[in-house]
């Protein structure tokens, strides 16, 4: 039976020793700067690795400089809240009703005018009780609130000093007045000290950042060199003609070296069939064309019949090697996937107009799919099919998953003709082979089915039918994923 479905021829891949001569490295590193790219792996490592480090870095300087500033801060408070304490202590009221000290503080910063110490009692209705570094001035403080524990703040009262102040509302015994007690301190020395581990802070962060940044270069440069490896194996291959890359490289590069070997193993193999079809058919051809030349040379008086009689067989070699080469393109073109069911649905269509008389049967699992284009598939099924019903009885019975094995789809096509001899079986898929040579046909159906079968990977076997007790031809194509 013809084709069911018409197809193009898809064009055959070029054979390995058919690169262009003139092709260089500059030129395909300008090829490859045309086709364009999504950038370096490297930068692509780098950037993330830089702009990890940087958060992290900043997050980690922050939190550092907010826990030490906090503890060098709280340091210098606490020295505050012993000089108040030792105030407070101190503090008696005299007999006028004003406060005193009955020891002098230790600080000897107290005594020296505007040393950047000062302390100061006041309360209101009586007269400030400062310390003799204020000298001419005075702390403000708040009259509108009670301070029963100390009150720490920063302020800036002073011109030119900035103050860190911390204060404490106290009712001395024998009085009952709301004493203010005040010591302030210059921040000077406390800014320096936060200045200073800043500064140490700041350096050591940076120096990390750039060893981080470093070891992320080098961690990313050894990283990523098995692909130069791969790259230049693959340079190599070029150069040299080589079929394979055989290096060994890590596990996780393996997996991709891997496919490439098999996706250039795959190349080879269908460079390798397209060179040797070529060359069948040429062979095909040359025969009929040497005894056509060689009748119109000796002026043949049969030359008309000599010329219909070679071109048949011609157009025979010439339709089997098409849809062979239709096959092997379609599969190359990707992963294909076809309803068995209802492509026989199709095929029995139009098998059922030019055999009205025959009768079909179809039986089966109708969900079946297959690893084939449909054009194809309605190729194998239409030459088993038209097969049947030319050469059989008159019945014709398709099972659809007849077989139990998973990973293949097997479809059995069975007449009631009187069958091929077993000595036969494998004779019957040479091309052009016919055992009834008095039906019309090319002897091209077995010869098709098998060939389009074995390149999509399935197998076909003859046997008889146990049930119509003609031909039973099994054929078995992988199935499709789901």
């Amino acid at each position: 039976m013809a084709s069911v479905t018409a197809s193009t021829i898809p064009p055959t891949l070029p054979a390995a020793d058919s690169a262009d001569p003139a092709e260089t490295p500059e030129s395909v590193a300008g090829a490859r700067r045309k086709r364009g790219s999504t950038g370096s792996l490297a930068r692509r490592m780098m950037l993330i690795a830089a702009g990890w480090i940087c958060i992290l870095l900043l997050l980690g300087g922050v939190a550092l400089d907010r826990t030490l500033t906090g503890l060098v801060t709280r340091n210098f408070d606490e020295q505050l809240g012993y000089m108040l304490t030792g105030m407070i202590g101190s503090a008696e009221i005299g007999p006028d009703g004003e406060v005193f000290f009955n020891r002098p503080l230790g600080d000897q910063r107290f005594l020296e005018p505007n040393s950047g110490l000062y302390w100061q009692i006041h309360a209101p209705g009586h007269e400030d009780f400062p310390s003799r570094s204020l000298w001419d001035r005075s702390l403000k403080t708040p009259e509108d609130h009670f301070d029963a524990q100390p009150h720490v703040y920063d302020s800036r009262q002073f011109r030119g000093e900035e103050l860190r102040v911390m204060e404490r509302s106290i009712i001395l015994p024998g009085s009952d007045t709301e004493w203010m007690f005040t010591v302030a301190a210059s921040r000077e020395d406390l800014n320096d000290q936060i200045k200073s581990f800043r500064a140490i802070l700041l350096y050591s962060f940076v120096i990390l950042g750039f060893g981080l940044l470093l070891m992320a270069g080098v961690q990313t440069w050894y990283g990523l060199f098995p692909l130069r490896h791969v790259r230049r194996g693959i340079s190599r291959m070029r150069k040299t003609g080589a079929s394979r890359l055989d290096e060994p490289l890590p596990q996780e590069v393996q997996p991709l070296v891997d496919e490439l070997n098999a996706l250039l193993a795959h190349t080879d193999k269908q460079a390798q069939e397209a060179r040797t079809h070529a060359g069948n058919l040429a062979h095909a051809l040359k025969t009929p064309l040497t005894v056509v030349m060689n009748a119109a040379t000796a002026k043949s008086p049969d030359l008309a019949d000599t010329v219909i009689r070679e071109a048949a067989v011609m157009r025979r070699q010439i339709d089997h090697h098409l849809a062979r080469a239709r096959a092997v393109g379609r599969r190359a073109a990707g992963m294909s996937r076809a309803s068995v069911w209802s492509s026989l649905e199709a095929v029995l269509r139009a098998v059922e107009r030019l055999h009205e008389t025959a009768r079909f049967d179809l039986a089966g699992n109708a969900e079946a799919t297959v690893s084939l284009e449909k054009q194809d598939l309605e190729e194998i099924l239409g030459n088993l099919v038209e097969n049947a019903a030319k050469y059989g009885g008159g019945s014709v019975f398709v099972t659809v998953d007849a077989g139990d094995d998973p990973a293949f789809c097997e479809i059995w096509v069975e007449d009631d003709g009187a069958g091929i001899p077993e000595s036969a079986r494998q004779r019957i898929f040479d091309r052009g082979a016919r055992l009834d040579t008095g039906k019309p046909g090319t002897g091209l159906g077995l010869a098709i089915v098998r060939d389009v079968a074995e390149i999509y990977g399935g197998t076909v076997e003859l046997d008889e039918s146990e049930d119509l007790g003609g031909l039973l031809v099994k054929v078995a194509l992988p199935r499709s994923a789901a």
